[in-house]
């Protein structure tokens, strides 16, 4: 569990458009990652290519490294399938499967691994998934509700619950709470603190000060204008980030003077 990445001279392209442009970076195991920077910058982008979400996308290629403990995951050969249940993702919108149970949402991804599981089983990795989530305690006595019947924040922490079912070692959040209210993200955050313990997480998060309480380490990217690519400005300690960054373009963007 937990794995550490590196990224090297990344290109990232939709069709003939240079997305994202020459990214070379290393997230740490066990830690908590941000990505920040003003939209339409690629950090969305460039979370998509470290499970190789990015080629879902007609006409989307990547060019460059993805190296996990080494392991190129974009290397001839190599199952993006597989990739995507080592390296789990939670998306901007809660998204459970309206017709599914809480239950059912969380062992779908399993399952849809063609993994069979059977009834204890399940039972136990429903437990240890909704605990791992936070959300054990709410929804205990309704597991065989829908998972649409929650709250916004239970949903998203339900979604949460979905990604790590299938024990990945890498948990993406693509603006995992945007759309919640402070308790809620606040619940959020706290689960990510926690979470760290046992996965690598990389947020990408508007909110600065979402980056400076949970990230241990934040990347800045950034975007010279419209039709041109996004890039890496800087990546370092968030406590360095925040208070004293090296570049200017930095700096103005978290002092709130642009973006």
């Amino acid at each position: 569990m937990s794995k550490r990445i590196d990224v090297n001279n990344l290109n990232v392209y939709y069709g003939d458009f240079l997305a994202v442009e020459d990214v070379s970076l290393s997230i740490e195991p066990r830690s908590v990652t941000a990505f920040i920077g003003p939209s339409g910058c690629g950090k969305s982008t460039f979370l998509r290519t470290i499970n190789r979400m990015h080629e879902v996308i007609p006409g989307a290629r990547v060019e460059g490294e993805v190296l996990m403990d080494g392991v190129d995951l974009y290397a001839p050969g190599i199952d993006p399938v597989a990739v995507r249940r080592h390296v789990g993702m939670v998306f901007q919108r809660a998204n459970p499967f309206p017709t599914m149970s809480i239950a059912e949402n969380v062992l779908a991804g399993y399952r849809l691994g063609n993994k069979r599981v059977s009834k204890v089983d399940a039972e136990e990795l429903v437990e240890s998934s909704l605990r791992g989530a936070n959300l054990w305690e709410e929804v205990k006595d309704r597991l065989d509700k829908p998972g649409s019947s929650l709250s916004g924040g239970q949903q998203q922490r339900l979604c949460i619950a979905r990604a790590i079912a299938i024990r990945p070692d890498v948990l993406l959040m693509d603006e995992p709470c945007s759309a919640l209210d402070p308790i809620s993200t606040l619940a959020i955050e706290d689960l990510m603190q926690e979470l760290k313990e046992d996965y690598t997480i990389v947020i990408v998060t508007h909110n600065m000060q979402q980056a400076a309480r949970v990230a241990d380490r934040t990347a800045f990217f950034n975007i010279a204008g419209t039709g041109k690519p996004g890039k890496l400005i800087e990546m370092n300690d968030t406590r360095v980030m925040f208070s004293s960054p090296h570049e200017k373009a930095t700096e103005d963007y978290i002092s709130g003077r642009f973006g």
